[in-house]
């Protein structure tokens, strides 16, 4: 049975502009899960976030280390846009990858997020979102300031650390490494996916687990409808139009 799953739902948007990738480095027996969320919702930007999606995958795996596979692929496209971003496709990424002795790296730009289901049900989230809500309260004058809609650092950007240590006080690239102790799952979420759950103030653990975690293909897809349910209900009951946005997530069993 493969150790991991991953499910998509593309909400009201007219694009699925998210992607998942996964590669193992042949002879090192490490394995690289990476998620992005692309920015915007065309085919134009779907296309890139896939294919981007399995470069930091790729390197990351190789490179056994998360921070040093995602750094490589952020320098690349930084260097091809020296001038900022100019309207190329970017995306919120994220990449986690395990090793042989039981480590487990992420290094991540952007807000999607990671968490360690561990085995007496409880979600420990290990990254902390690259937004304008962490990094700028919200004022009356300005609500827009603390809003978790505007990330702060992004895979396809050319800002530096320094730039973005600067003006938001994170490095473009954050990381972490845990080595988890007993039986665990991974989950890798876009905002779309985790956001609702929030919002409606559901357990993130509890709603994984459902019916168990033996078959993660189902329990993903279950995920991401729910995620989708929320969203819809939540504006429904704000008198607001139907919105749900891409909702993407990686579930592993570690």
């Amino acid at each position: 049975m493969r150790p991991y799953a991953t499910a998509q739902q593309t909400g009201t948007r007219t694009v699925q502009c998210d992607a998942t990738a996964v590669r193992s480095a042949p002879g090192r027996g490490s394995r690289a899960f990476a998620i992005l969320d692309g920015i915007g919702d065309h085919e134009s930007v779907r296309s890139w976030t896939r294919t981007a999606a399995v470069q930091v995958a790729e390197a990351a795996a190789r490179h056994a280390d998360a921070e040093t596979g995602l750094r490589a692929v952020y320098a690349r496209y930084a260097a091809e846009r020296p001038d900022g971003r100019n309207g190329m496709p970017g995306a919120a990424a994220l990449v986690a990858v395990t090793t042989p002795d039981g480590r487990l790296t992420l290094a991540w730009a952007g807000d999607c997020r990671a968490y360690l289901i561990t085995g007496d049900g409880r979600a420990r989230q290990l990254t902390q979102d690259h937004n304008f809500r962490r990094t700028w309260p919200a004022t009356e004058t300005c609500p827009i300031a603390g809003s978790r809609h505007r990330i702060t650092s992004y895979l396809g950007s050319s800002h530096t650390d320094q730039d973005i240590l600067k003006w938001h006080h994170h490095p473009a690239v954050e990381s972490a490494a845990i080595d988890p102790t007993g039986p665990a799952h991974l989950l890798l979420a876009t905002d779309g996916a985790y956001e609702p759950y929030e919002d409606a103030g559901d357990d993130i653990a509890r709603e994984l687990r459902g019916e168990g975690f033996g078959a993660l293909s189902r329990t993903a897809r279950r995920f991401t409808e729910g995620s989708v349910r929320r969203a819809l209900l939540a504006r429904e009951e704000a008198g607001g139009s139907p919105h749900a946005d891409n909702a993407t997530v990686l579930l592993a069993r570690l």
